[in-house]
């Protein structure tokens, strides 16, 4: 079962906070090896209109190019609130990125005092037929629960999985594309202090983005 149907309070977030962002499709004309993948992945797709099976297609090579697998789950985990708000927004996340790349088991998970936890998303990721276990830390810096808390949370919901490897990736540190995010946020944010723009969806309704004196 997925864990998304089972923590439902989340799912008015994401007809919210939504991708701006579609994905393109690679020029595969160029390349024969391509074409000939292509056309064997398109038969797990034939039952979808032609958009949907060439994003589909599209999104398949680019994921086994990249080194991924076609039993592969993912899960995005971060650290996890009290406050339901917070909890929601990698909810939101979670569906955004699995629509954006087309894997086709992605499970969130928080790593203390939520659900659902590191070991229900390796679970679920397995009953769903994932044969390896790809675990992404939704945390800025490589800090104790990246070295120590979440691979130790990994390796004990590995335990009742024998044979099914998983490993725990790099948190989202210095990558360059990070410069764009920040630099968005607050062209954003200082736009909506001008009267430009309404409040963005991480703001709306608490009064936060706002410019203050002293």
């Amino acid at each position: 079962m997925l864990l998304s149907s089972v923590y439902a309070p989340c799912n008015w977030r994401r007809a919210q906070i939504r991708s701006k962002a579609e994905l393109h499709l690679d020029g595969q004309r160029s390349f024969p090896s391509t074409q000939l993948r292509s056309r064997s992945i398109d038969l797990k797709f034939r039952s979808m209109n032609n958009h949907q099976r060439a994003v589909k297609i599209s999104a398949t090579i680019r994921n086994e190019q990249a080194g991924f697998r076609e039993h592969d789950g993912v899960i995005i985990v971060d650290h996890g609130s009290r406050r339901q708000e917070s909890n929601c927004m990698l909810d939101a996340f979670v569906d955004m990125y699995k629509k954006r790349t087309g894997h086709p088991i992605v499970e969130l998970a928080h790593m203390e005092l939520a659900q659902p936890t590191i070991k229900e998303a390796f679970d679920s990721c397995v009953n769903q037929g994932a044969a390896r276990v790809i675990i992404s830390p939704y945390f800025l810096s490589p800090g104790r629960h990246w070295k120590q808390d979440i691979p130790s949370l990994a390796a004990e919901a590995a335990k009742e999985h024998p044979g099914v490897p998983y490993i725990v990736t790099a948190p989202l540190g210095l990558h360059e594309l990070m410069v764009n995010v920040i630099e968005d946020r607050i062209k954003y944010c200082l736009s909506h202090v001008a009267g430009d723009s309404a409040e963005c969806e991480m703001c709306s309704g608490t009064g936060q983005c706002q410019q203050r004196a002293t």
